[in-house]
């Protein structure tokens, strides 16, 4: 058996409607099933997919409002209380912490950019590299005697 040897199932040889084809197909001689004149019973009729025939369209009924910046940058952002948390719980190396730690600790994906914020306290000398770093968390690594290395994005 091959695919030449192949026969449709019954239900699937069906011959087509052929339409328009006189009264005596019994396939719509007349109108050839598109009714009595009106748009659609014109030759060369396409109905475009979001077309509602005069009614207003869905597009145009919708209220829009806002606007999404295409070339905005998103960044994780990770507290400095987080970092201290995962010091204590030995998830993070205590001298210096690169991006490949913190994403080796889920708090970031690969090929996130991360941000520094300053919620929590931190009492440990840390070198840390991240994107970006808000004010109060530069001074509160910098208060604990640690430094921020920032990486090109």
């Amino acid at each position: 058996m091959d695919l030449s040897n192949l026969k449709a199932p019954e239900p699937n040889q069906k011959k087509a409607k052929r339409i328009g084809r006189g009264q005596g197909s019994g396939r719509g001689g007349h109108t050839v099933g598109k009714g009595h004149n009106g748009q659609r019973a014109r030759s060369g009729f396409k109905e475009r997919f979001w077309f509602e025939g005069g009614q207003m369209p869905l597009q145009r009924r919708i209220p829009k409002w806002g606007f999404n910046n295409r070339f905005r940058k998103e960044y994780v952002a990770v507290n400095v209380g987080t970092i201290d948390l995962f010091l204590e719980a030995g998830k993070l190396e205590d001298p210096s912490i690169s991006l490949e730690d913190l994403i080796e600790a889920g708090l970031a994906g690969k090929g996130d950019l991360v941000k520094l914020l300053g919620d929590g306290d931190i009492e440990t000398s840390i070198t840390i590299e991240v994107h970006k770093a808000s004010k109060s968390a530069r001074k509160k690594v910098e208060d604990a005697g640690g430094s921020i290395m920032f990486v090109e994005n």
